[in-house]
């Protein structure tokens, strides 16, 4: 098996992960060994947590298999109060885990000006915090807007790499402007974060082997993925994951993507913890290196249910957070000081 691993991954092609992508048995230990010794050599040990606050539940979209889609009844809509917002920020550098929040909505266009007031306040009132934003599509300007008001990095996730597939999950967008906005963040110099669903209903393993693809092409700094898991209030509630008689394939893609990524920050997203009870534990060391807890205020968590079965939804963020330093000290892993910036290249926000 070892002989077969792409050399990290820089000259590989869709041909060279498929075998990758269906290992089982001693070549998918062997799978995973590597993918953890190239995240060792290229990440280290110290893992970077990134501390999730869910500012808002209000979005323009109507994603077929998102919980807070606009058309869905269920949630209670809410937008954190900016002061509220900035609260959340003190009380994640007070823990002195997390070198970074992470803001994360909804997409509702025409809160650019807000969004960068927030942005400002933020590094103002609480210095030396990185600030990751994620709110969807939005113009160029905006993007350069926010940077300037001290965003550091933006997570934007492409979903699929098949734009057909796109195309049916999102009914408001295409995957060309999608990965016109992710190409307008890495022009910016924003550190920029890509990534995609494992197994949505009518993916391939091909498409996976190509969306595997479409980030090292990009060279993400940050590649989040995590499992779909079917939302009973979307439309796509009955649909299964595309993989759901083969989990493994859910930590295979983690550490293909680590070979093919190898100085990529790749978190363990909180999906894996919905499909299994140490999943998050599972994918750190399948090739994952970053940990994104959830500091969004107890309260309001349960109206942000993108899937149902998350996690943690009935604690708040000093439980979150006790509960990150256990699990890496049980995995004898040390929590990453400062901000952890890209590996691939210096920070060009305000932290430096």
């Amino acid at each position: 098996m070892e002989k077969t691993f792409p050399q990290c991954g820089k000259h590989a092609a869709r041909g060279d992960w498929l075998p990758l992508l269906r290992a089982t048995g001693a070549d998918l230990a062997a799978l995973y060994a590597r993918a953890d010794a190239v995240r060792r050599e290229h990440c280290g040990n110290a893992v970077p947590i990134r501390a999730i606050v869910e500012f808002s539940n209000v979005c323009a979209n109507d994603c077929l298999y998102c919980g807070i889609r606009a058309s869905n009844p269920v949630p209670t809509r809410y937008r954190m109060p900016p002061d509220d917002v900035v609260s959340a920020a003190r009380q994640i550098a007070a823990q002195g885990t997390a070198g970074t929040i992470v803001l994360q909505g909804g997409e509702t266009p025409g809160d650019g000006d807000e969004i960068a007031a927030l942005l400002r306040r933020i590094k103002a009132e609480v210095p030396g915090l990185a600030i990751t934003l994620s709110v969807g599509n939005r113009p160029r300007d905006v993007y350069a807007r926010w940077k300037d008001a001290g965003m550091d990095r933006y997570l934007l996730r492409f979903e699929t790499s098949d734009a057909a597939l796109f195309a049916r999950l999102h009914p408001a967008c295409t995957l060309a402007e999608r990965l016109q906005c992710l190409r307008d963040l890495r022009d910016l110099g924003v550190q920029t974060g890509g990534g995609f669903m494992i197994g949505l209903p009518g993916e391939t393993v091909e498409t996976l082997a190509d969306n595997v693809l479409l980030c090292r092409e990009y060279d993400f700094d940050m590649i989040g993925i995590g499992p779909y898991v079917p939302n009973p209030d979307t439309p796509l509630g009955d649909q299964p994951n595309a993989y759901a008689g083969d989990p493994d394939m859910f930590f295979r893609a983690i550490a293909v993507l680590r070979l093919a990524n190898p100085d990529a920050h790749i978190p363990a997203t909180t999906a894996f913890d919905a499909v299994f009870p140490d999943g998050r534990d599972l994918a750190l060391q399948r090739g994952a290196n970053v940990f994104m807890p959830n500091a969004t205020p107890g309260p309001l968590r349960k109206n942000y249910q993108l899937y149902p079965g998350k996690p943690c939804i009935d604690e708040d963020a000093a439980d979150c957070s006790r509960c990150v330093q256990a699990r890496l000290r049980a995995l004898g892993r040390p929590v990453a000081q400062g901000p952890s910036h890209s590996l691939k290249r210096p920070s060009t926000g305000s932290i430096t």
